[in-house]
């Protein structure tokens, strides 16, 4: 691709991200996220592949019927109480549309089967835009409008989010398809815990953006689209490989690691809360994901290949580790001692 229109294509995301997300008018927030969809279409379809100009049509649809949803919404509750402010969405049949088109927007249960095949036709580095940067307004629009939603809806959709983003991995063997239900799973997360603290399910988003952004990196930085390529790797990039480990038993949320930051905080305010059962609901459904990550950081790192493999093992590559990698990965292993100056600034 051009550079020139790389940049454009770039700048519009950054335009269209901060629009939303420093908007109180519903008209402004809608501009903002379809700048957003405008600006990333070229980008998935780059490759002029027939899967990648596949997921871009499929990207395309789903984010237009969202947007409509969300400008229907404004407008049914602009008509009955005159305010196009953000935070005043008081109509319940606004408020019951609104969370369908977010959840339509970040690829919530029942509204996610796009994600994964969206991923699949993207490169690793686009997977990783729609994975954190596109889920940014929406997110922050559900932050915003948090109080006016209905709560048990929220808590349906989590779980079955949890559920099925994790029941749905285990079988994979593609790695963005792996990271596309881990997605899912994760907003399970940040979707329970909205209605009673938006703080901590923003600070979920955070860390989960970290986590993500690099474990991405590091596939791309060892070309692993596959399993099977990813068996083949640990030969050209042994501590890369073991640092991926680590960060991919972060994603899955165990101690000592960032990862269990936000779901240790988060099962504490439900059961605070008084609904403790979804705590534990949503805590056993996380041992799904566990198990997908596992495989992951099997095939990584502890595996040898097969001499019957039909993938090449790889020389060994000494060029030094990308600075934004090693930034990334040391962040996903490292905060939780520094986890009460996180929630003094947050």
């Amino acid at each position: 691709m051009n550079p020139q229109a790389k940049l454009i294509f770039t700048l519009s995301l950054t335009l269209g991200t901060t629009l939303t997300i420093s908007s109180n008018h519903w008209i402004m927030a809608w501009t903002g996220l379809e700048i957003n969809t405008l600006a990333i279409l070229p980008l998935i379809s780059k490759s002029h592949h027939p899967r990648a100009i596949e997921a871009a049509t499929k990207y395309f649809l789903v984010q237009a019927a969202a947007s409509a949803l969300l400008l229907f919404s404004s407008m049914t509750n602009a008509w009955h109480t005159g305010q196009w402010d953000i935070t005043q969405l008081s109509h319940p049949t606004s408020c019951l549309i609104l969370t369908v088109a977010l959840a339509m927007k970040l690829g919530l249960v029942p509204f996610h089967f796009w994600f994964p095949e969206v991923l699949q036709g993207s490169s690793l580095i686009v997977g990783l835009l729609l994975s954190t940067l596109m889920k940014f307004p929406p997110i922050t629009l559900l932050y915003l409008t948090s109080p006016s939603l209905k709560p048990s809806i929220l808590m349906t959709m989590a779980i079955l989010s949890a559920a099925l983003g994790g029941w749905m991995g285990l079988n994979q063997t593609q790695t963005r398809k792996i990271l596309a239900f881990s997605s899912i799973s994760h907003l399970g997360w940040m979707a329970i815990i909205i209605a009673y603290s938006p703080k901590l399910a923003l600070l979920n988003f955070y860390l989960y953006t970290l986590m993500t952004a690099a474990v991405f990196l590091s596939l791309n930085s060892i070309k692993a689209l596959k399993l099977s390529t990813l068996m083949t790797t640990w030969t050209k990039t042994p501590s890369l490989n073991a640092i991926l480990l680590l960060t991919l038993l972060s994603l899955a949320g165990l101690p000592p690691l960032t990862g269990f930051l936000p779901k240790w905080l988060i099962i504490q305010e439900l059961t605070k809360q008084e609904v403790a059962l979804a705590a534990t609901i949503i805590a056993l459904l996380s041992l799904l994901g566990l198990f997908f990550y596992l495989r992951l950081a099997y095939c990584a790192t502890i595996t040898l290949p097969p001499h019957t493999t039909n993938h090449m093992k790889q020389w060994y590559n000494n060029k030094p580790t990308n600075t934004m990698v090693a930034v990334l990965t040391t962040m996903s292993l490292m905060l939780l001692p520094i986890s009460p100056i996180i929630l003094a600034v947050v």
